[in-house]
């Protein structure tokens, strides 16, 4: 089964709220998307389990318990979550000042972020929570490891974007697919340029990643997953993914 949440799309700071920064968790009980929508504050999401995707544009993040995103005030967004995911959403009222640029980020969720978090769902005094919060906003950073996909949108490029993402582990070359869509190999590897900023094989190694992080983070063996996302072997599917990544797929294992 799957739901569909619809919430409303707000420009920053529409909303006069009383908080500095809020937070919220759920586990969804069923496969669930949320709409295009945006919010009157920023909005810090990571989860406590699971792995999650938000899409801004052509732009499709992946989100888990070690990386997070940050979505500026009146950003429109989408997600999407399977079910038993616990997600956790963190909201900033607007105005307040981080590190953080004023674009969708990546966030690594440290144990010192993920601890001053969850210190703010305690019973403070107003000074301890002033503390915190303030804490907070100087520990946030952007991640250089953002688990991000530019999606190509022309016509040309479709039907590889659908037919990867559908099995990232599809292993028709470009050359392949020249022939099967009647054109040149230098003309797929130049469309990919222009509108991914990377190549056809890089963005397939993208596209792969993500998909391995939302079955690692499902508690798979990592050889399972090799085999999943089109890897002859786990350790050739280790040094695609910290090439991608920056780290190993073991980090986003649920143990």
């Amino acid at each position: 089964m799957r739901v569909t949440r619809e919430l409303p799309t707000l420009a920053a700071g529409e909303v006069d709220v009383p908080f500095v920064i809020k937070g919220y968790e759920e586990v969804v009980a069923d496969d669930t998307a949320w709409n295009e929508h945006a919010h009157p504050w920023h909005e810090l999401l990571w989860n406590e389990h699971g792995a999650s995707t938000v899409v801004v544009g052509p732009r499709v993040w992946c989100v888990t318990p070690t990386l997070g995103l940050w979505m500026p005030a009146g950003q429109l967004h989408s997600a999407s979550a399977v079910a038993g995911t616990s997600y956790r959403a963190h909201f900033f009222r607007h105005g307040t000042v981080s590190a953080l640029p004023d674009v969708p980020v990546a966030v690594d969720i440290t144990p010192l972020l993920r601890l001053l978090l969850e210190r703010l769902e305690e019973d403070l005094t107003s000074r301890s929570r002033a503390v915190t919060e303030t804490m907070v906003l100087d520990v946030l950073r952007p991640s250089p490891r953002a688990l991000l996909v530019q999606l190509p949108t022309s016509p040309l490029l479709r039907p590889i974007v659908d037919a990867v993402r559908a099995d990232p582990a599809h292993q028709r070359t470009l050359a392949g697919w020249a022939a099967s869509l009647g054109c040149s190999a230098r003309t797929l590897t130049r469309a990919f340029r222009t509108e991914t900023g990377t190549s056809f094989a890089r963005w397939v190694a993208a596209v792969r990643a993500q998909h391995a992080v939302q079955l690692l983070s499902r508690g798979f063996e990592v050889d399972v997953v090799a085999d999943a996302v089109g890897y002859r072997s786990a350790s050739a599917f280790g040094a695609a993914f910290r090439r991608t990544t920056g780290t190993t797929p073991g980090s986003f294992r649920t143990r």
